[in-house]
């Protein structure tokens, strides 16, 4: 026969419910520290993406266009140089495998050939606040 257990033995084994408030607090707290650590992150993810596009994939790009056209893309031709054909002897390309991305914030990277100077072009994203000439500018 089984012997059944009393009712205070029986409160003696399970949580009170401050005991599961007070579990639901700390980890509502460990959970709001963590997500504030946590969430100025997120942007400087997106500098170091977009730094990482304009000195690695955009360069170099542009690099191997110069390098099979003799020239550098010109202002009228732009970044679409390196992913369409613009009729120009000697272009290899596409240059860029997946096609030409926005930077993180969804803005069209900037590119200028400067005239004056031979081999000389800027390549640039608008930044956070997605307008160019800004403080926020990011080069690589």
């Amino acid at each position: 026969m089984k012997r059944r257990r009393s009712p205070e033995a029986a409160r003696a084994g399970g949580f009170t419910l401050i005991e599961m408030l007070l579990v639901v607090v700390i980890i509502g707290i460990l959970a709001g520290v963590v997500v504030t650590r946590l969430s100025g992150r997120s942007e400087e993810a997106r500098v170091a993406r977009a730094k990482s596009d304009l000195a690695g994939q955009l360069s170099l790009a542009i690099d191997l266009f110069e390098q099979d056209v003799g020239r550098l893309p010109s202002n009228d031709e732009g970044l679409q140089a390196l992913v369409g054909d613009p009729g120009v002897p000697g272009w290899r390309g596409p240059y860029l495998k997946n096609g030409l991305k926005p930077d993180p914030w969804g803005t069209p990277y900037s590119y200028t050939l400067d005239t004056t100077i031979e081999h000389l072009y800027i390549v640039c994203s608008a930044g956070p606040d997605r307008a160019f000439s800004t403080d926020d500018d990011i080069l690589p």
